[in-house]
């Protein structure tokens, strides 16, 4: 196994993404963070034949695995992956006129950004499009006052920030390490 397995999304999360993906129909999603893959399974299998991924990470390692999967799977040509800091690639395709024409965003990238992608993303995301961010549990650490990593602290600061945010509707699922969807009003 690998030691950074545990940066994977959990085969219920995947199908629970894949599930969303489907109930909206979604046909052009944005994944930052791709690790070795299994999300981005999950989203390009559940979107139709048009449909179009596009991956943002900054690990050519780890991505070049996730593309073997996506080949074996046979979602490798709805998915363009971006190698580049993610924020990068979000201001790309805003500064491209992309703004307000995805359907589904799903972050599950560096806690400290949390915030930016989730701006970025609103501003990609159409009205009634979905935005799911992973760790917002974060193993329970973001209840516990005592703890004050870096990433807890963005962590708990996102929530707080998008719970009193009314462009969107929340729902938080506790599946895995815990999936906030945001559903852009």
């Amino acid at each position: 196994m690998r030691a950074d397995a545990h940066c994977q999304v959990s085969p219920e999360q995947g199908q629970f993404l894949g599930m969303l993906v489907r109930l909206m129909g979604a046909r052009r999603a944005i994944e930052v963070g791709v690790f070795t893959g299994l999300s981005s399974l999950h989203i390009a299998l559940a979107m139709p034949p048009e449909g179009r991924l596009i991956a943002c990470d900054v690990n050519a390692e780890s991505t070049a695995i996730a593309q073997g999967y996506w080949r074996e799977a046979g979602v490798a040509d709805k998915i363009e992956l971006r190698l580049a800091p993610a924020i990068d690639t979000l201001d790309a395709l805003l500064h491209d006129g992309a703004g307000e024409k995805f359907d589904f965003a799903f972050v599950d990238a560096d806690k400290s950004n949390y915030w930016r992608y989730y701006e970025r993303a609103l501003k990609l995301l159409r009205p009634g499009g979905l935005a799911a961010f992973d760790n917002t549990l974060w193993h329970g650490c973001v209840i516990d006052q005592a703890d004050d990593d870096a990433d807890t602290r963005a962590i708990r600061d996102f929530n707080a920030n998008l719970h009193v945010d009314s462009r969107v509707c929340l729902s938080l699922v506790p599946v895995g390490d815990g999936i906030t969807l945001a559903l852009k009003r």
